[in-house]
């Protein structure tokens, strides 16, 4: 039987980014690629990412998470995700700590503060993005990652063309547009996440700025495809806004799941993330699940 078996989950969203966390704590079991994708196609249990806890390995802080997309790649970072950790553990009857407000998760991408501002709205700090050519990472030098020579579509018409790209814990190729509803996403989401110039993959955000506090945002995701929000999508997309001289440091980004307010702090570089996250229900992984997984 796999180790896996008869744990227990909770399901979450972020924005109507879908989200299981399931907490490892106090023992060495991994999960698995082939674990993930079994995990992902059990109707109760399936996510956009999933959240694993595990015992901390750095001072001070509160847990160490991996973050696995549905086709079981791991994440470097996922905005809506940490928000529903940082609610399972300040909040939840069996994960949680009812009596603190704030903790320090760890990521493989680094450490990210979080705060409860309300019940169900809370704040992560997602650090500063990294902006250099080989941090995001590209496949060749760009010295302006802010303008970088990619396009999709006739070489004399593209469809889209020169993104800016920004690591925020994970790769993003943002595109700006007059509307980012009127592309289908469905079919250049994965030409472009899987273009050679990204040897990582990258996620793929079409980005309008409808004023200098206003982003309309919609998100092809690196191993997961179109979601209703990504936390560290609207990250990037405000990063390069800012980059653009499009918005100013703080706006909300408009989601198909709903609105993020995003800033891009002066006085350290560290972009803030603050939204709402909704518990839905919780569940206990059947042993059948893993039966097929590879």
């Amino acid at each position: 039987m796999n180790a896996l078996a008869h744990r227990r989950f909770l399901k979450m969203n972020g924005l109507g980014n879908e989200i299981t966390v399931l907490d490892l704590r106090g023992t060495k079991l991994r999960v698995a690629e082939s674990d993930a994708r079994a995990i992902a196609a059990e109707p109760r249990a399936h996510f956009d990412q999933l959240m694993v806890l595990h015992d901390s390995i750095t001072p001070g802080t509160d847990a160490y998470v991996r973050i696995y997309n549905t086709d079981g790649s791991e994440a470097g970072a996922c905005g809506n995700g940490t928000r529903c950790v940082a609610w399972a553990m300040l909040a939840d009857p069996m994960m949680g700590d009812a009596a603190k407000t704030a903790l320090t998760l760890q990521t493989k991408a680094g450490l990210l503060p979080a705060r409860r501002d309300s019940d169900l709205v809370f704040t992560v700090d997602m650090g500063a993005p990294k902006l250099g050519w080989e941090d995001i990472p590209l496949a060749e030098p760009f010295h302006d990652t802010a303008h970088f020579e990619l396009q999709i579509g006739p070489i004399d018409d593209p469809i889209l063309h020169t993104p800016c790209a920004v690591n925020m814990g994970n790769p993003h190729a943002v595109f700006f547009v007059d509307d980012p509803y009127r592309f289908n996403l469905e079919q250049i989401g994965p030409l472009l996440e899987n273009h050679p110039i990204f040897p990582d993959r990258a996620n793929i955000e079409l980005a309008a700025v409808t004023a200098p506090d206003h982003i309309v945002l919609r998100v092809w995701e690196r191993g997961a495809g179109i979601t209703r929000a990504c936390g560290s999508g609207a990250c990037a997309a405000l990063v390069a806004a800012v980059r653009r001289e499009l918005s100013a440091r703080k706006a909300v980004v408009s989601l198909p799941g709903g609105d993020l307010t995003i800033e891009w702090r002066e006085s350290d570089g560290h972009v803030l993330m603050t939204g709402p996250v909704e518990f839905e229900w919780e569940g206990t992984l059947a042993p059948e699940l893993f039966e097929t997984a590879a």
